[in-house]
């Protein structure tokens, strides 16, 4: 059974880059649509970036467009997600989820229903 375990968060300064890594024990990260979601305190739940499953295609919400980048590697079972010149507003608890039969878009901008979420980990960016 897929398990997803996120890891990379924690505090950055503004301006600043953190990596979060969304990796699968079981080695089955290939068959899915992976999105990082995030939700900041007091907000709903917002689709960040989203990648397909074999063709690399992917999907950005605008505030993140040109900062963010989403990246995996089938082999190894793992998705990450580069952030850079990292802004307060990015500050939530960030989410991986890995759900079949969706394209990035519509994962991202969707309520994935049927995905498969890991337990989340916490980025804070503040001077």
């Amino acid at each position: 059974q897929l398990r997803l375990v996120e890891s990379g968060g924690g505090l950055a300064q503004p301006g600043g880059s953190l990596t979060l890594s969304c990796d699968d024990s079981t080695f089955t990260l290939g068959y899915y649509t992976i999105g990082w979601f995030r939700r900041a305190p007091g907000k709903e739940r917002e689709g960040v970036s989203c990648i397909s499953r074999e063709d690399g295609s992917t999907f950005y919400t605008d505030s993140v467009k040109g900062r963010f980048s989403i990246s995996r590697d089938n082999a190894k079972s793992i998705v990450h997600l580069q952030m850079n010149n990292l802004k307060p507003e990015d500050t939530a608890n960030y989410y991986c989820a890995a759900e079949r039969f969706t394209t990035p878009q519509a994962m991202c901008t969707g309520d994935p229903a049927f995905a498969t979420w890991g337990q989340g980990v916490k980025v804070d960016v503040s001077a």
